[in-house]
């Protein structure tokens, strides 16, 4: 898996995060309260809550707003509960794809995705058909100017880091380092990194393909437009697929 391949992926993915920033934030709110209302207010002491304000600390939510999330979730105990439910389906030329969600409605939720994959050209699967082939770990983008590979090598493998992947330039633009984690060790690289004042430009918990599906160049360009349908769904939180990266960023143009 090519370097550029990734840096490519998490421009086209920060480039969208700004064209729907306020669908993105009202997400981000929606799993921060839910963390917060399920394990309180203390992003040292509840791990999905800091997760949650990790994703919006790098969507480029505002801090004041993030606050608000959390007090809000900590004071909603007896507010309506929201919960985590994974889908599972196929796009286009046999794409695998997994939905993570986060609802109030899962009649709602399960009806809107069947008909979006539907819409798109997919379809929806169940609970298992396409989980084999992705494995969840820990990941963390760094851009290259930001570190070098030995400061790397002592910070983030010695707290536990399983793989850390050099850069490579796209175009004119440096690219990222890229550290994969198991997930139990994710947070423990993080406060490392962090404590080691490298600046972290993206990271979070994902589900990492362990096969890539290479469909035609028109299946790729559907299969991207379905990955939009679901992720406009506001019960959305995450959507992964495996699709070929190099295939995925010329889709994403």
């Amino acid at each position: 898996m090519a370097g550029h391949s990734k840096w490519a992926n998490i421009r086209h993915r920060k480039e969208r995060q700004d064209k729907k920033k306020g669908k993105v934030w009202s997400k981000c709110s929606k799993a921060i309260m839910a963390a917060a209302r399920s394990g309180g207010g203390d992003p040292d002491t509840n791990l999905a809550l800091r997760y949650a304000i990790d994703e919006a600390r790098y969507a480029n939510m505002p801090k004041d707003t993030i606050q608000r999330a959390v007090d809000k979730g900590s004071g909603a105990a007896d507010g309506a509960g929201f919960e985590e439910i994974v889908y599972e389906g196929y796009g286009p030329g046999g794409v695998a794809i997994i939905v993570d969600t986060l609802t109030d409605n899962r009649t709602r939720t399960v009806n809107d995705l069947r008909f979006l994959f539907g819409k798109g050209g997919g379809t929806m699967g169940n609970a298992g058909s396409v989980a084999f082939m992705f494995e969840t770990k820990g990941r963390i983008f760094i851009e290259s100017a930001k570190t070098t590979e030995e400061q790397l090598m002592e910070v983030a493998l010695e707290a536990g880091a399983e793989d850390i992947e050099a850069p490579e330039a796209d175009g004119d633009e440096e690219g990222y380092w890229v550290i994969t984690t198991e997930r139990t060790n994710y947070h423990a690289v993080r406060q490392a990194l962090e404590k080691a004042e490298i600046e972290v430009s993206e990271g979070g918990i994902d589900k990492i393909p362990n096969m890539y599906a290479k469909p035609t160049e028109e299946e790729a360009r559907k299969l991207m437009n379905l990955i939009d349908l679901i992720e406009d769904n506001e019960d959305v939180q995450k959507v992964y697929h495996n699709l070929d990266e190099d295939m995925a960023a010329e889709a994403a143009e």
